[in-house]
């Protein structure tokens, strides 16, 4: 069986650094970028299984990020999980209706993520 590929998308360096140990200590391939452009050109190049996004990012946000994978043919069936500051009713509404499959709130739980990752990869 090979390894499910996961990337992580935060402009924050701890969260990033924190969720790539969990995940590579659970059999993860990991990819990582910390911007929404490096988000866009890590997912084509690596066509991961699921993309782990935050949404306020300094470039391209991460709805952006979401749309250019739900409507690129090569990425369809890659799942998206929000990972957001941003709680608001409104907020998890615009992030769903872009097809995202999971939307969290920070702060998380590491084991509520892992077991989020778990049942869509």
């Amino acid at each position: 069986m090979s390894q499910k590929k996961v990337l992580i998308v935060d402009d924050e360096p701890a969260i990033l650094m924190s969720l790539e140990f969990l995940l590579r200590k659970n059999n993860y391939k990991v990819f990582v970028a910390r911007n929404g452009t490096e988000a866009q050109e890590v997912a084509h190049a690596e066509l991961p299984d699921v993309v782990v996004l935050d949404i306020m990012m300094p470039d391209v946000d991460g709805y952006q990020v979401c749309t250019f994978i739900k409507t690129h043919p090569q990425l369809a069936d890659t799942k998206v999980i929000f990972l957001s500051a941003k709680g608001k009713d409104s907020d998890i509404e615009k992030g769903m209706a872009l097809g995202a499959d999971a939307y969290l709130t920070k702060p998380f739980g590491t084991k509520h993520l892992l077991e989020q990752i778990k049942s869509l990869s």
